[in-house]
C-alpha cells in the first residue's frame, strides 16, 4: 500500500502515547441532568481525546470532525491555519527544530496524525468518521487515513455543495465543492439507513396548460411520470418517463428530492394544483424554468432545497448562527441539517456523537434536533481549544436546550443538559514520575483500570470493597491508595476482601506478604507508582 511521508512523520506516528493523561475537571452543568453523557471540553484536543480514553475507548459510534483546512488564512475567528500558536508550540515541543524546515502541509499532517490515531481509538466496531475537507489537503487526508483506518475501511467520498455561486466577479474562480470522507473502524459492521425511501414525502399532482390533468407520480423508492412515452435516465440512477402530451423542454437534472425542467404552464395555475409539501422556485417567468422542492420525512441528500430550509450550504450556516445571535463570527459554519443528516444515517438512537474540532457548536445542534424529531438518546462530546469555547460554543448549545430567536424565526428549545470541563491536571507529576497527589482520585482509578484492561471503567459505590476497580477476565483487581498517605498489601488488608476471584491484582505503596503466600493465593502485587502502565 502506497504511503504518505512527510518530514517530521517519525517524530508523530507514536506520539499519542507520549501524550499526558490529563484529568477533566468540571466546571458545571447546565440543566437538571448532571453527568448526562453531554460534554463540552476546554482544551487541545489531543489531550481532550488522550483523557476520554479511559471512558470511551471503543464506545464512539459516530464522529464528524471539520478540522483547518489549512487554507493559510489567518483572519478568522478559527485560526484555519498551523501557524496557531497553540499549534506551533506544540509542533516545537514534538518534532523540535525540525520545524524550522517543515512547510505548512507538513505541519498540518503532524498535526493531524496523532488525533485521527486517538479518534480510531475511540470509535466502536461499527462506527463511523466523517472529515469535512478542502482541496488544499484533500489528497494528503486521504492517504492519511488510509494509513490510520486502513483503505478497506475507507466507505466513500462525498461532495457537497458549499457555496450558491459559482464565480466570483469576471475572472476568479470559486470552488462551491468540498469532499467528505467516509472510513469505518470495520466497514464489514457498518450499516447505514438512508434511503430513497426517506425522503419524498407523498404524491400529488400538477396540471399541464392547455393538454387536461396529467399526474406527476412520487412514491417512495422510485420517481417518474405515468406514461406510455420514452425513457430517460438520470444521474442519480432515477428514470423519468415522459408522457407525449406533456409539454416538458429543456430538462436538466432529476434527483430524489427536486424535479428541473422547462414548464409552459402558468406559475399561478402550478400553485393553485400543487400539494402543499412542495415548493416553487422560479427562474425565468418568461419561458416558466422552474424548479419544484419537496420536503422530506426528515433524512436529506447532501444538496438538498426548498424555500424552507434554503441551500444547504454555508450561507445557511451564517443565517443560522446569525438566528442564534452570533453573527459575522465564522465564514465558513457548517448547516445543521448537514450534520443532522449524517448523523441520521450513522442508524443508532443511542449514538455517542464525538466532534473534536467543535468550532460553533453545530454537532451538539444537530444531536439535540434529531433526538427532538425521533426520540432518540444520542449523547453528544465536543472538544474545542480556543478561548471560545464559553462563549460560543457552549452558549450556542444552552440557546438550543432553550430556545432563541424572535417572531417568525424563533425555535423552540430541545431541552436537555451538558457538563462543561476544563483540561486539569496530568495523572502523573511530570517531575518526579509519581502519582499526582492534585489528580482526582476517581479519575486516577479509571486511568488504572484502563491501563489494565483497556475497557471503560464503571464506578459503584456497592462494591464490597472501596478499594476494588472492578472484575475482568476472573480477576479482581484493587487499587489500594490514598493521596498523601503510604499504603501496605498486608493480611489487615487481605481480609478485607470479601469476593472470591481467581486471582487478585492489588496495587498499594508496599507490600508487607511473602511471594509464597501471594502465590497460594493468586495475588500479584504492584506498586505505586512504579507498575502503573504510561499510556
Amino acid at each position: 500500500m502506497p504511503t504518505l511521508n512527510w518530514i517530521g512523520k517519525d517524530k508523530v506516528v507514536n506520539h499519542h502515547n507520549e501524550v499526558p493523561f490529563r484529568v477533566l475537571e468540571k466546571q458545571y452543568t447546565f440543566g437538571d441532568v448532571p453527568d448526562s453523557g453531554n460534554m463540552i471540553i476546554h482544551g487541545d484536543n489531543l489531550e481532550a481525546l488522550k483523557a476520554l480514553l479511559p471512558k470511551y475507548e471503543g464506545r464512539i459510534k459516530c464522529i464528524y470532525i471539520d478540522p483547518p483546512y489549512n487554507t493559510g488564512n489567518e483572519g478568522w475567528v478559527y485560526n484555519d491555519n498551523v501557524n496557531d500558536p497553540h499549534i506551533k508550540k506544540w509542533l516545537g515541543q514534538v518534532v523540535g527544530t525540525e520545524v524550522e524546515d517543515l512547510t505548512r502541509h507538513d505541519k498540518w499532517l503532524c498535526m493531524m496524525y496523532p488525533r485521527l490515531v486517538l479518534l480510531r481509538k475511540l470509535l466502536r466496531e461499527d462506527g463511523v468518521i466523517f472529515i469535512s475537507i478542502d482541496d488544499n489537503e484533500s489528497a494528503n487526508l486521504r492517504l492519511l487515513c488510509d494509513e490510520i483506518f486502513g483503505p478497506r475501511n475507507f466507505i466513500s467520498t462525498c461532495v457537497r455543495r458549499k457555496n450558491k455561486l459559482v464565480m466570483k466577479g469576471d475572472k476568479t474562480f470559486k470552488s462551491v465543492i468540498e469532499p467528505l470522507y467516509v472510513y469505518a473502524k470495520d466497514k464489514s459492521q457498518v450499516e447505514f439507513s438512508y434511503t430513497s425511501k426517506d425522503v419524498i414525502k407523498s404524491d400529488f399532482s400538477v396540471i399541464s396548460a392547455g393538454y387536461g390533468e396529467k399526474e406527476v407520480i412520487f412514491k417512495p423508492g422510485e420517481l417518474h411520470f405515468r406514461t406510455e412515452a420514452g425513457l430517460i435516465r438520470c444521474r442519480r440512477y432515477k428514470t423519468l418517463q415522459l408522457n407525449n402530451d406533456i409539454e416538458i423542454s429543456n430538462f436538466v437534472n432529476l434527483n430524489e428530492v427536486s424535479i428541473t425542467a422547462e414548464f409552459k404552464w402558468s406559475e399561478a395555475k402550478i400553485r393553485e394544483k400543487l400539494n402543499a409539501n412542495a415548493h416553487i422556485l422560479v427562474k425565468d417567468n418568461s419561458s416558466m424554468s422552474m424548479r419544484i422542492y419537496f420536503e422530506s420525512t426528515g433524512a436529506k441528500p447532501l444538496d438538498y432545497i426548498d424555500e424552507k430550509y434554503g441551500v444547504v450550504t454555508n450561507e445557511a450556516g451564517i443565517k443560522e448562527l446569525e438566528n442564534l445571535g452570533f453573527k459575522g463570527l465564522f465564514d465558513y459554519p457548517k448547516p445543521v441539517d448537514y450534520i443532522t443528516f449524517l448523523l441520521n444515517i450513522a442508524n443508532d438512537k443511542d449514538a455517542i456523537v464525538l466532534d473534536s474540532f467543535a468550532g460553533s457548536g453545530t454537532t451538539a445542534h444537530a444531536v439535540l434536533n434529531l433526538n427532538k424529531q425521533d426520540g432518540g438518546n444520542r449523547k453528544f462530546i465536543l472538544c474545542e481549544m480556543m478561548d471560545y469555547a464559553e462563549t460560543i460554543t457552549a452558549e450556542r448549545v444552552r440557546r438550543v436546550m432553550s430556545g432563541y430567536g424572535e417572531g417568525k424565526n424563533a425555535v423552540e428549545g430541545t431541552g436537555g443538559s451538558f457538563d462543561f470541563y476544563e483540561l486539569g491536571t496530568t495523572i502523573f507529576d511530570n517531575q518526579t514520575e509519581l502519582l499526582n497527589d492534585e489528580a482526582d482520585t476517581e479519575q486516577i482509578r479509571q486511568y488504572v483500570w484502563y491501563a489494565e484492561t483497556h475497557t471503560a471503567y464503571k464506578a459503584d459505590p456497592n462494591r464490597s470493597n472501596p478499594y476494588l476497580l472492578g472484575t475482568h477476565n476472573f480477576t479482581d483487581y484493587y487499587f489500594y491508595y490514598e493521596p498523601k498517605e503510604e499504603t501496605a498489601l498486608d493480611w489487615n488488608f487481605l481480609q478485607t476482601l470479601k469476593q472470591r476471584a481467581e486471582q487478585y491484582i492489588i496495587y498499594a505503596d508496599r507490600c508487607l506478604l511473602a511471594q509464597e503466600e501471594m502465590q497460594r493465593m493468586n495475588i500479584v502485587f504492584k506498586k505505586i507508582p512504579r507498575d502503573i502502565k504510561r499510556l
